[in-house]
């Protein structure tokens, strides 16, 4: 049985509109872009994932500048209104500005809308911090307009490293009724054998939260590469803990195309989950995804 996907993580851009494409390489986590700084369109994304079963796909907010988060949901209403993709939409929106209710309300006006991504890792690495502090979450305007998504039924993409877990369990705490989706299966960084646990324990605590979803997705970020057995040893350490219909797959595209194809991720996530039910394998590719997201 050939399972349907559903790619939970991927963008699309034109080069013009994305802060970090513009100008000379910048330092990033995933190393030298030079091969994807270009235009990447949803007709792009549709030749590179045409020939894997992918049958729906949702969009994850890719940083365009702030001041135009607005623009970046009418590009994607009018993406779809042209090809029929991509299905749901996760915009930005800064939830430390004072104004950002009333920017949830116009963003939750585009009907693709499903959620929000606001980056919240920090790092005493610089290069892996997003965040300028490390107590965002704790932050009262943050909370007070982070209650507001509660209106809209909306999810939220929580992207946080191992190191912030107190401040992310009071998050989620306070939020029972939000649906929380943690981006990269916790963004496993340190590889050592300390930092491995510490991850561990980090996704084990998260776990739970019964509102606490989590993505297998961008596990090329830190490592540069499309590594099946990292892939295999990743997938399997979140499956002794979660369930299957609280994980989900996404191919961070076209981020991972610096490394690889479509194919090769494709490839790497069938094998760490071959041994696995269809029943499981459809939840992990299809049904979570299509039941948090709405499709």
């Amino acid at each position: 049985m050939k399972i349907p996907i559903i790619d939970s993580h991927h963008h699309v851009w034109e080069q013009s509109d994305i802060e970090w494409l513009q100008g000379d390489i910048q330092p990033r986590i995933f190393g030298d872009y030079t091969s994807i700084k270009k235009d990447y369109l949803i007709d792009d994304y549709i030749d590179d994932v045409v020939d894997f079963n992918v049958e729906k796909s949702v969009y994850i907010q890719c940083n365009w500048p702030k001041s135009r988060c607005l623009d970046e949901a009418r590009f994607i209403d009018e993406c779809y209104n042209k090809s029929g993709w991509p299905c749901a939409f996760i915009g930005y929106c800064d939830l430390l500005d004072a104004n950002a209710r009333e920017m949830l309300d116009r963003l939750f006006d585009y009907p693709l809308t499903r959620g929000i991504r606001m980056q919240l890792h920090w790092h005493k690495n610089d290069l892996y911090s997003f965040a300028n502090s490390p107590s965002i979450m704790d932050d009262k305007i943050f909370n007070k307009n982070f209650e507001h998504l509660i209106k809209h039924d909306a999810v939220f993409e929580l992207q946080v490293f191992q190191g912030q877990m107190q401040s992310t369990q009071k998050l989620i705490d306070r939020y029972p009724d939000i649906n929380f989706i943690l981006q990269h299966a916790g963004m496993p960084h340190d590889l050592s054998d300390d930092g491995m646990k510490e991850w561990y324990n980090f996704i084990t605590k998260l776990s739970e939260y019964k509102n606490l979803f989590i993505k297998l997705s961008g596990l090329g970020t830190f490592i540069n590469q499309n590594d099946p057995k990292f892939i295999n040893e990743i997938v399997n350490k979140v499956l002794k803990i979660y369930s299957s219909d609280r994980c989900l797959f996404g191919s961070n595209f076209p981020i991972e195309k610096i490394w690889c194809n479509y194919g090769d991720i494709i490839d790497a996530y069938n094998a760490a989950t071959s041994k696995l039910s269809e029943i499981d394998k459809k939840n992990i590719f299809y049904e979570t995804a299509n039941r948090l997201y709405k499709l």
